[in-house]
């Protein structure tokens, strides 16, 4: 059976590990200074690499395997499994100076369990040492909180994850352009395990070892560029039409409509950044710099030919502004809970593109 990507490719050492130098840093020296803490808490979005951190941290000192346990409270999240850790933390460790317990998705523990298990989490015995993880860490209760030592996971940036996907690609012997490197970074919404997965979904779909751009977008569910400027000169035309014909032109290539308006997000985010970071005979060289940097960045993300469009509009678009952006931010919350998915796009068109008749 293959290895998934993610796995495959998962950080080994504290050097492997990308974009959380803040935690590192404080984990390496703890390690060398041994002044460990009983338990820990890892907070922070999918995919940012809490467990992986959680088994470095334990390997790194000394644990062996035998003696790290890791536990998922999303499928042991009742009061006898919590009982069963808290007798069992009192048996010392095989071969080891720590017994070490990962418990992943730690707030999905009921609030028996928790009961069970915070006067072991308060007074462990010496060889134990606790490393919790969690996605929602508003959901934990305040006396186990204060109890931990606390690491917030950052999502990686744009920038690290493109440069994930374009190592791993090269290491698999694959080929893919960089503004598709992008466009998967852009839609795994800051998780390395999610931008893995599509990366390895993308080369089983593949007929070669060459991923186009229109077999990432196909595997993504992501529409045409084509499309997403239509529907940004549509509102620079103020024509409704134009827009809404996009929106019907994508729905027959099955795109999702989620993920059509994320990338209109992101367009229009590029265009107001580069209409205000535009150059002018007024600028410092220190603003004249920082607007380099941000058409560097935008070129980085969306590829030559595609910036060239939206830096014309930028110019040219002038009712594509701040209100043009909140409409369609306000779409985007609104889709989760639409039962016409296209309808939120659709409403953001009519009200940024043209007057109700």
């Amino acid at each position: 059976m293959e290895i998934a990507l993610y796995r495959k490719y998962r950080p080994q050492t504290f050097k492997e590990v990308k974009g959380q130098d803040h935690i590192i840093s404080v984990l390496e020296n703890e390690v060398k200074t041994n002044k460990v803490a009983h338990a820990y808490l890892f907070s922070g979005s999918r995919g940012t690499g809490k467990t992986s951190v959680a088994r470095i941290f334990a390997k790194s000192l000394g644990i062996n395997s035998e003696d790290i346990y890791e536990i998922d409270a999303a499928s042991n999240r009742g009061i006898d499994e919590i009982r069963a850790i808290r007798d069992a933390v009192h048996t010392y460790p095989y071969s080891s100076k720590y017994k070490v317990y990962i418990v992943d998705e730690v707030h999905m523990l009921t609030k028996e369990a928790w009961n069970a298990f915070l006067k072991t989490l308060e007074e462990p015995p010496k060889h134990v040492i606790f490393i919790m993880a969690t996605t929602e860490v508003h959901k934990l209760p305040d006396t186990v909180v204060s109890r931990c030592e606390r690491f917030a996971f950052k999502k990686p940036t744009h920038k690290f994850l493109v440069e994930a996907i374009l190592k791993i690609t090269k290491a698999e012997k694959y080929e893919i352009e960089k503004k598709s490197a992008s466009l998967i970074a852009t839609l795994a919404d800051g998780s390395f395990r999610d931008a893995f997965s599509i990366l390895q979904k993308a080369m089983h779909s593949s007929a070669d070892t060459k991923l186009s751009h229109q077999e990432i977008e196909k595997v993504l569910g992501a529409p045409k560029e084509s499309l997403i400027l239509t529907v940004l000169e549509s509102i620079a035309e103020q024509n409704t039409e134009k827009g809404i014909g996009a929106i019907r032109d994508a729905g027959n290539e099955n795109a999702d409509m989620q993920i059509f308006l994320k990338m209109i997000l992101r367009s229009l985010r590029f265009i107001l950044l580069l209409r205000f970071a535009s150059p002018s005979s007024k600028i410092s060289a220190k603003q004249s710099k920082n607007t380099n940097d941000v058409r560097s960045i935008i070129v980085d993300e969306t590829g030559e030919k595609e910036f060239e469009k939206l830096f014309k509009l930028a110019k040219t678009a002038k009712n594509i502004n701040s209100k043009t952006l909140l409409a369609f931010l306000e779409a985007y919350s609104r889709q989760t809970y639409a039962s016409i998915p296209e309808l939120p796009i659709e409403l953001a068109i009519i009200d940024t593109a043209g007057e109700e008749k």
